[in-house]
């Protein structure tokens, strides 16, 4: 099918926003306030955190403010894939830490368990379902790939199965698929209604949420943190800065991330005769093994969300609505869908979206505080942020109150990655990486001087 007729008339925003159960806005702030607690950023991140900064102590005083609305960002567009996984992916937590894996790994389940109970118990309408995820193999060398690591995921305990092209097409047909690896430990969500179900549920325990008050200015003043506000200013004992992919107020924290574009389509539903062409009964979130990948998964209503591939970087990080839609990266997302799903040839998408995520370079969170410890902060999720979000939000309490805990104890949680270097070298370094992952695809998976470089010295850029 022609990518741009199945595109046409597609709605240019992200399809879990366009949600008759959106809530209103809350009332933006409005002179001075006080609180024990601040937290910058009503995402993900600034959610869990005052959830949880509740549940620790019912009695404090928590108080969130938004740029926008909760959940308008990348917590709101995302694709819903809610890993154990800590370290984005079993292969980056073994590359990076491999002595403390095992405990990364038991910290991962335990945190997604605990994330599906408060769900239940804050009765959350986002579609919470244990799928699992499958990584499919399209391309020879991602047969060979996808079994050593299954063999490394058995061997750490993880109930990985190794699926042959006949069995991984048995549960989703594409003529693409050589071969699969399951991993239980992921669910899927509706990233919206999870949002707007946590701000509810804060919002219940007393959190004072204002939106539409975006934070300037940052500073300590005697005992307390200032932030400054349009129409008014927030003090606080402490704050927790869940700002992810926008501009840092730390300045130390300005060259540690990156913003990135991402981009995803979504279908039309499917009729039961094109559903029945595809299988896909267990309802897997799905995504492909190139350095280039796709990620897909259905929605409740019968959906296809189809995203990734394209991952872009504007000089000087550079972010702007106009660049949240891409008709380039469209056509390439849905030439590329059917490519993969030939049998639903005549499928259009009712939705097209992009936004930015954060990316560091090492692909997960970092950790860490300032001004003697009154403000903590996490960021670097680079697009795997949906369950990691809750377990940072513990990590960035235990920082604030001085707690020396397992979760503080970690590597993973003492160490910052490498920053990523000032303009044009910035802009350089990324593209000469994004361009050197698409050519190792091409290239069945064989890295060049430059990829084999920023390997050996932890300098990374995740597609």
């Amino acid at each position: 099918m022609n990518p741009t007729a199945a595109l046409a008339g597609a709605t240019p925003t992200p399809y879990w926003l366009d949600d008759a159960a959106r809530p209103d806005a809350l009332p933006a702030l409005r002179g001075p306030a006080q609180a024990d607690l601040a937290i910058v950023g009503g995402g993900y991140l600034g959610l869990w955190t005052a959830l949880l900064a509740k549940q620790r102590d019912p009695g404090r005083d928590v108080l969130i403010v938004e740029g926008a609305t909760c959940g308008h960002a990348a917590s709101g567009r995302n694709g819903g894939f809610c890993e154990a996984s800590l370290t984005h992916g079993f292969g980056n937590g073994l590359a990076r830490w491999p002595e403390e894996l095992d405990t990364l790994l038991r910290l991962g389940r335990e945190n997604l368990a605990e994330l599906a109970a408060t769900i239940t118990d804050e009765q959350i309408d986002c579609d919470f379902r244990s799928t699992g995820v499958l990584a499919v193999a399209t391309a020879e060398h991602h047969v060979a790939d996808l079994a050593d690591e299954h063999a490394h995921m058995r061997s750490h305990g993880i109930a990985a199965e190794l699926l042959s092209a006949a069995e991984v097409r048995r549960r989703v047909d594409s003529p693409t698929y050589l071969g699969a690896l399951f991993d239980p430990d992921v669910a899927l969500v509706e990233p919206a209604r999870l949002a707007w179900g946590l701000r509810e549920a804060c919002v219940r325990r007393g959190v004072r949420i204002f939106e539409h008050t975006p934070v300037t200015d940052l500073r300590a003043d005697g005992s307390e943190i200032a932030l400054s506000t349009r129409g008014g200013g927030v003090r606080a004992s402490h704050v927790v800065l869940a700002t992810n992919a926008y501009r840092p107020l730390l300045k130390r924290l300005r060259l540690m991330t990156v913003p990135v574009y991402d981009y995803a389509l979504m279908s039309e539903p499917l009729t039961a005769q094109q559903r029945d062409s595809i299988g896909w009964v267990n309802g897997e979130g799905i995504s492909d093994s190139a350095n280039q990948f796709h990620y897909y998964r259905l929605t409740r209503d019968g959906r296809i969300l189809w995203g990734g591939y394209d991952a872009i970087y504007h000089f000087a990080s550079a972010m702007h609505p106009q660049l949240e839609q891409r008709a380039a990266t469209f056509e390439v997302l849905a030439r590329n869908f059917f490519e993969t799903f030939p049998q639903l040839e005549g499928l259009r998408s009712s939705h097209t979206w992009g936004g930015v995520i954060d990316t560091c370079t090492r692909f997960s969170a970092f950790y860490g505080t300032a001004m003697d410890n009154r403000v903590s902060y996490a960021l670097g999720f680079t697009g795997l942020g949906v369950g990691a979000t809750r377990f940072a939000g513990n990590v960035v309490l235990d920082l604030l109150e001085g707690h020396e805990t397992e979760r503080t104890s970690l590597r993973m949680v003492r160490e910052k990655p490498l920053p990523f270097p000032p303009e044009p070298f910035r802009w350089f370094g990324i593209e000469s990486t994004r361009r050197s992952l698409a050519m190792a695809d091409r290239n069945a998976g064989r890295e060049n001087l430059w990829l084999r470089a920023m390997d050996k010295i932890g300098f990374g850029f995740d597609s």
